[in-house]
C-alpha cells in the first residue's frame, strides 16, 4: 500500500501538484528509504522487540503518508516519502519476525503465504478505494494512510506479546553456505520486485494513453493483479512441495516473462487481462516464499539483520524500476526489455539455487 495506494490517481496528482521530478518518484521513494534506513531498523528489533517495534512504525506511516497531499515544496515531499519508507521497513521486518516468533517449519511456510495473501489483498482492497477517491479528489487517496492508526488500535486489543527465544552459542554465526543463500535470497528479491513493480509505475500512466481507462478502471485491473497473487499465493506451499523452494522461484520469473511478453503485444483488453494473470502469478510464486526462505536462512541472532536485508531487496527492486522509463518513451520496447529481463533472470536464478542445494 506504501507506494501503490496513490497510484491509479497519479496522473490527477500530476495535474493538481508542479512536481520537478518523475511522478513515478512518489509511487518509489518510499522504496529508497526502506533501503536507507532498514539496517538501522534490523538493529532496533532486537532492542525494542517486535510489537514495540510495530507500533513505532504505524504512527510516522500514518502522518507521513497523509500530509503528503499537502506538501507543496518538492524537497520536503522528497524528505517526506523518504521517512515514510523508514516507517514502513519497520512495520514489514516487525510483522514478519512475529510471524517466526510463533510458527515453524511448514506452519511458518503457510503464515508466510497468508502475510503475503494479506498484502496482496491490501493491494486490491486500496488500489480500489483509491481509484475511487482520486476521481472524487486528487488528495483523497493519501488520507488511507491514516488507517494505519485504526491498526495501532487493533494490536493493542488483540495481540499477544511475542515468545522470547533462548540464543544458543550454536546459532551466534551462520555457516558460509547460509551467508551465501542470504545473498541470493536478497538479489532474487531485489528483481523479483523490480519486475512486478514496472507494471505499477508504468500502468498508471500507459493504461489512460492506451486504453482511456479513467482512474478507478486503472485500480481496478491493477488490483486484479493483487487477486491473482493471493489466489497463487495461497498454492505457493504445494508448489514447493511439488517443484521445490529454487524451481519455484525461477518459475515465478518465467510468468513475469510471459506478462510483459503479452502486455508488449496487448491491443485489446483480453489480452490485458492475460498480462494481469501473468504478472498476480509471478509474484505469488516469489516475493512470499523468498520471505520464508530468508527466515529459514537466519538465526535467531541475525534474524533482524537479514529481515532488514529482505526489505532492502523488495523495496530497492521497487525503486529501481522508477528507472525503466528512462529506457524509452515507447512502452512496446520497456515490455520487451522486461519480458527479455525476466527469462535470463529465471535461467540464472535456476542455476544459482541448483548449486546452493547441492552444497547442502
Amino acid at each position: 500500500m506504501v507506494g501503490t495506494v496513490i497510484a491509479p490517481s497519479l496522473s490527477e496528482i500530476v495535474e493538481n501538484k508542479s512536481l520537478g521530478f518523475s511522478p513515478s518518484w512518489l509511487i518509489t521513494l518510499p522504496s529508497l528509504g526502506v533501503v536507507l534506513f532498514a539496517p538501522i531498523i534490523g538493529r532496533l528489533l532486537n532492542k525494542l522487540g517486535t510489537i514495540n517495534l510495530l507500533c513505532l512504525g504505524l504512527i510516522p506511516y500514518a502522518i507521513l503518508g497523509f500530509v503528503g497531499a499537502f506538501i507543496t515544496n518538492d524537497f520536503i515531499l522528497i524528505i517526506d516519502r523518504i521517512l515514510l519508507g523508514a516507517a514502513t521497513v519497520a512495520i514489514q521486518v516487525s510483522v514478519t519476525a512475529y510471524i517466526a516468533d510463533f510458527f515453524t517449519g511448514e506452519a511458518r511456510m503457510k503464515m508466510i503465504a497468508w502475510q503475503g495473501m494479506s498484502i496482496e489483498l491490501g493491494g486490491v482492497v486500496f488500489l480500489a478505494i483509491g481509484g475511487l477517491l482520486g476521481e472524487i479528489n486528487w488528495q483523497f487517496p493519501f488520507y488511507i494512510y491514516l488507517l494505519a492508526l485504526l491498526c495501532l488500535i487493533f494490536i493493542a486489543l488483540s495481540l499477544p506479546k511475542s515468545k522470547t527465544k533462548s540464543i544458543e552459542k550454536s546459532d551466534a554465526q551462520p555457516t558460509n553456505t547460509k551467508n551465501t543463500k542470504v545473498r541470493l535470497i536478497f538479489i532474487a528479491s531485489l528483481l523479483a520486485m523490480m519486475l512486478f513493480f514496472v507494471g505499477f509505475v508504468t500502468l498508471p500512466l500507459y493504461l489512460p494513453k492506451t486504453f482511456a481507462f479513467t482512474e478507478s478502471q486503472t485500480g481496478y485491473l491493477m488490483a486484479f493483479i493483487s487477486v491473482i497473487a493471493i489466489i497463487t499465493a495461497s498454492q505457493m506451499p504445494k508448489m514447493v512441495k511439488f517443484f521445490g523452494d529454487g524451481k519455484t522461484v525461477a518459475i515465478g520469473f518465467l510468468f513475469f516473462m510471459l506478462g510483459y511478453l503479452v502486455l508488449a503485444i496487448a491491443g485489446s483488453l483480453l489480452f490485458l487481462m492475460l498480462t494481469t494473470i501473468f504478472i498476480g502469478i509471478g509474484f505469488g510464486f516469489t516475493i512470499p516464499l523468498l520471505n520464508h526462505m530468508m527466515l529459514e536462512a537466519s538465526t535467531i541472532q541475525n534474524q533482524g539483520k537479514n529481515l532488514g536485508l529482505f526489505s532492502m531487496g523488495v523495496f530497492g527492486g521497487q525503486f529501481l524500476s522508477t528507472f525503466i522509463e528512462y529506457l524509452s518513451n515507447n512502452y512496446t520496447i520497456i515490455y520487451t526489455i522486461s519480458s527479455g529481463l525476466a527469462l535470463v533472470i529465471a535461467g540464472i536464478i535456476y542455476v544459482m539455487f541448483h548449486r546452493e542445494l547441492n552444497k547442502i
